[in-house]
């Protein structure tokens, strides 16, 4: 490839997807890492939550999320679904000529570094508990680190109610903690792009638990990183400092989709467009 090949590449938008809004938080940590990026987000919100569908529809529903970035010419696609990334990343990659990165591996890789013991836990959705995905992708990192799983379904409405602090949720991020705390994980990965926006509570109800050397990774800071690295590494990030753009596509508009997008991305919302898959 020339040097001008990898530069017009490189001025190429970086699609993003996820089942809902909540893949928002991997957008606001991707700005963050990649102030410069051109990002498209497609929200596929008429058929959230993607977390009860069988593996194949997931994928069926992420391949038509991908083929449709595909056509806005983007150079690379993340995944900002957990349960997406646990089930679909393989079939994406062999149909699509393109880059797919996920969001567990990132995580896992993040956890297993800052892990100390090896005794990793994950607060995750139903779906990706299940899925496994977290104890595979910890493995492939290290043979000695161990994954403790934990279902936290209450805190994905939480965060699109904007309940974020007071006693409701720390009560829930306490109750999900509790069972990490009696199998002495030193880390915390947060392996769903809703929870974030609970940091502060999971931070506080972890340190009182797990005491206050407990490291929390946020899965969607880990896969930013990751991303504005393998952007660099093959000359396909974006050279031009302009401040990059961001456009946001949704399959639906859902009656508090301003509230809801505005709180997950932390900044006053582009233009929507709406679209058919």
């Amino acid at each position: 490839m020339s040097d001008h090949d990898r530069s017009s590449r490189g001025d190429a938008p970086l699609g993003v997807f996820d089942s809902g809004l909540g893949g928002l938080t991997v957008v606001r940590a991707l700005r963050q890492a990649l102030p410069n990026e051109r990002i498209v987000y497609l929200g596929d919100t008429a058929r959230v939550p993607y977390g009860t569908r069988g593996p194949a529809t997931v994928i069926k529903y992420a391949l038509a999320c991908a083929r449709h970035l595909v056509g806005r010419n983007v150079k690379a696609i993340v995944i900002a679904c957990n349960t997406v990334s646990a089930v679909a990343p393989d079939r994406l990659r062999v149909e699509l000529d393109i880059p797919i990165l996920g969001v567990i591996e990132p995580g896992a890789r993040a956890g297993v570094r800052a892990s100390l013991r090896g005794r990793i836990g994950v607060l995750a959705t139903s779906a990706t508990i299940a899925s496994g995905a977290y104890p595979r992708a910890v493995a492939a990192e290290s043979t000695r680190a161990e994954v403790i799983g934990q279902a936290a379904p209450l805190l994905v409405p939480l965060a699109e109610e904007g309940w974020t602090d007071g006693e409701v949720p720390r009560l829930a991020a306490r109750r999900y903690l509790e069972p990490l705390a009696r199998a002495q994980v030193d880390v915390v990965v947060l392996g769903c792009t809703h929870y974030p926006l609970l940091r502060g509570v999971i931070d506080s109800e972890a340190r009182d638990l797990l005491g206050p050397s407990v490291g929390i990774v946020d899965s969607a800071v880990a896969v930013a990183e990751e991303t504005r690295e393998f952007l660099r590494t093959r000359g396909l990030h974006r050279a031009v400092e302009d401040g990059g753009s961001l456009e946001l596509l949704v399959t639906d508009v859902p009656k508090t989709f301003e509230l809801v997008a505005s709180r997950f991305l932390q900044m006053t919302l582009p233009d929507v467009q709406q679209i058919d898959l």
